[in-house]
């Protein structure tokens, strides 16, 4: 894919495989596709957030990055990842505190990227919503 399809320079390149800071034996050691199985495979009540947060990180495709952001059970651990369009959307999705429509405001009101701001729209909504009924 080249400039001519939509895509614009800047942007990071994907490369199929684990990510140059993979080691031989880690979760990025992985090829997206059974790291995906293995993120798909995560249930609820885990005690993987370093892993996935390593995941996170990474400069694997965003697709693979948000599915382990997805996943984080701490979402404090995303908040440094929040200026990222892909993890800013995963963050702004799970909040549901009352202090979190400060926060939401603000990527409404600040954000580069119109992806973000629409899923923390989203959520600022769905919260006024809930505190409006309650």
């Amino acid at each position: 894919m080249g400039e001519e399809e939509g895509w614009k320079e800047g942007r990071s390149s994907w490369h199929a495989g684990p990510p140059p800071e993979a080691t031989s034996d880690g979760w990025l050691a992985l090829d997206d596709d059974d790291l995906l199985l293995r993120l798909q495979s995560i249930d609820g009540d885990h005690t993987l957030d370093p892993v996935l947060i390593d995941v996170v990180r990474s400069s694997r495709h965003f697709f693979v990055r948000q599915e382990a952001a997805k996943r984080i059970r701490d979402r404090d651990l995303l908040l440094a990842h929040a200026g990222d369009r892909h993890i800013g959307q995963i963050l702004a999705r799970r909040m549901n505190r009352r202090e979190d429509v400060l926060y939401l405001e603000k990527l409404v009101a600040e954000s580069r990227h119109l992806e973000v701001r629409k899923a923390a729209e989203a959520q600022l909504l769905s919260l006024l919503q809930v505190h409006s009924d309650a």
